[in-house]
């Protein structure tokens, strides 16, 4: 009987930015709010670019919603931001300003589990005194219902849970969204996969190589033909004492290539333009990886069914559009407001509202044209059609198309600033890998540095990182485990390899009846969780229980 279950006003699951930012609003406005956390603390279960906005046309921002977070759980506040067109040696170089000033107060590089544990303890500080409260280790695998309707969570750790208000803030993975029926796992298009690296720096050597002073930071992207074909790029970012470098590129991209994650890294961590700034000692503090959703194909327009809303993540709220990648501000946003429309709601006595409110708000705001834009839709998509995208790309790498290019000289950088054109990029070949190495080709000059550091195996990398095995309790399984149907997932897995063995994913030949059959076979304890193998191999994948797993200490 559903009615003998613990009740709570509010349940939010998860407590990084957006679960964190719907909860200090509830317990704010007196609402008894529970937040349930999967990690053994906020943010080992987390990983992220590293760039947290403060945007000025936002209505909330995490330092207003928790005062004292610039100065306790954010790294360094970045000033600069450039993007490299590489191709080959050669590169040319622009400043991204105006596109990193356009409606921004302020951007912090962040590291998930300073941020998020920080969070948390002043969310369990809050939340505490509406008699709710956080708890850690606690998976919430599902949704509880009464009839068809929903009115609770089920969780591996507790009994059953009912609330007023369920918040999913369970991230890119979730659970809950999945369960509702408000998200899928079929299109690699829909997604990104980023792969980070943490490097550590000695004292004073950020300032030194970056020529900026102790409270500056910079953002450095990088896009051509460093990375083959995959359409995406790299970032660079300057935290207090280390630097998040990573990739991010198109799932589809990635799978279609057969590129292996962890050798993309490789090739910008090794390439001369980062050699003044890693130096001859390379330590790389910590290697992860995640799936973000491509907010303009899968923001939701209706994140919300019955009494549970989406944010965040499990939203598809992840603007990724050119060099516009902001995704925990957006988590923010919109977890604040949809705390803020079950108050509305349960002010007016009828709490059912609370997600029609919440879908106002998001309109009103202007969220979801910032995460859907109008013009991608009407214009930008268009160029995504083969033949078109096809024509454009020969004309940009066309005699004609590098005549244009050199004759806009510097003068290409301003287009690079302009919010407008970024928002209508198309997801090609053309923007991401044509565009940038014709600039560095007929612009760049050669890069003068030598590199050389070697960055770790990947078996090195792996062994690194903390685990809490769950022995006999695996939480993938392969449904069809033929090459053709999950083969995909050695490759673009990024603690996988075609040519090693010690991964989560490897394909084999095995002899059955005389013939030879190309399998693949599965080993989930290095898994990172970041659930490509779900997208692009035919498996059974949940979280595993609270607690287990991964375990990140940078994130």
């Amino acid at each position: 009987m559903t009615d003998d279950y613990e009740h709570y006003e509010a349940v939010v699951v998860g407590a990084g930015p957006g679960g964190a930012a719907a909860a200090a609003t509830l317990a704010r406005n007196g609402i008894e709010t529970l937040v349930l956390e999967r990690g053994v603390d906020a943010g080992s279960k987390n990983v992220s670019g590293g760039l947290l906005y403060a945007e000025e046309s936002s209505p909330y921002t995490i330092d207003e919603l928790f005062p004292g977070f610039r100065d306790e759980a954010s790294d360094r506040e970045v000033t600069e931001h450039y993007i490299h067109n590489v191709a080959g040696r050669d590169v040319k170089t622009f400043d991204l300003g105006d596109l990193h000033h356009h409606d921004t107060e302020w951007a912090d590089s962040v590291l998930r589990r300073k941020m998020d544990s920080w969070l948390a303890r002043e969310v369990h500080e809050m939340t505490r005194e509406t008699g709710g409260g956080l708890l850690t280790e606690v998976r919430v695998n599902g949704l509880l219902r009464e009839g068809a309707e929903i009115v609770g969570v089920t969780c591996d750790e507790l009994d059953p849970i009912r609330a007023d208000v369920i918040i999913a803030a369970d991230g890119v993975n979730s659970e809950l969204a999945r369960d509702a029926g408000l998200m899928d796992w079929e299109e690699p298009e829909e997604w990104f996969q980023g792969v980070k690296a943490v490097v550590d720096m000695p004292e004073g050597a950020i300032e030194d190589r970056f020529n900026v002073d102790e409270d500056e930071g910079v953002a450095h992207l990088f896009s051509g033909d460093l990375f083959r074909n995959v359409r995406g790029g790299g970032f660079l970012y300057t935290n207090d004492q280390s630097l998040s470098i990573g990739t991010v590129f198109h799932l589809d991209s990635i799978a279609d290539e057969r590129a292996e994650p962890q050798q993309l890294l490789d090739n910008l961590l090794t390439h001369p333009l980062l050699a003044d700034w890693l130096g001859d000692e390379y330590d790389e503090l910590e290697y992860s990886a995640k799936l973000v959703p491509d907010s303009k194909k899968v923001a939701h327009p209706s994140p919300y069914r019955d009494r549970l809303l989406l944010v965040g993540d499990a939203a598809g709220q992840m603007q990724a559009q050119g060099p516009i990648i902001k995704g925990m501000n957006h988590a923010v946003t919109a977890g604040a407001l949809a705390a803020e429309a079950f108050v509305d709601a349960r002010s007016r006595g009828d709490t059912s509202a609370a997600g029609e409110r919440y879908v106002a708000k998001l309109e009103n705001e202007g969220v979801m044209d910032k995460l859907r834009p109008t013009r991608y839709k009407t214009l930008g998509k268009l160029g995504e059609v083969g033949p078109v995208a096809s024509a454009m790309n020969a004309v940009t790498d066309s005699a004609l198309g590098r005549a244009a290019i050199s004759a806009l000289g510097d003068r290409a950088e301003s287009l690079f600033n302009s919010p407008f054109l970024m928002g209508m990029l198309p997801d090609t070949r053309m923007g991401y890998v044509t565009v940038p190495t014709v600039i560095a080709e007929e612009l760049g000059a050669p890069v003068e540095g030598v590199n050389t550091i070697e960055p770790p195996e990947l078996d090195d990398r792996i062994g690194d990182l903390t685990y809490d095995i769950d022995e006999g309790n695996p939480h993938i399984e392969l449904r069809d485990n033929s090459f053709a149907a999950s083969g995909t997932a050695v490759t673009a897995c990024p603690v996988s390899a075609k040519d090693f063995g010690g991964g989560c994913y490897r394909d084999e030949y095995v002899g059955t009846n005389g013939s030879e059959e190309h399998v693949v076979s599965l080993d989930t304890q290095p898994c990172v969780e970041c659930g490509t193998c779900a997208v692009v191999a035919d498996t059974d994948w949940t979280h595993p229980r609270g607690g287990k797993g991964v375990e990140y200490e940078q994130g």
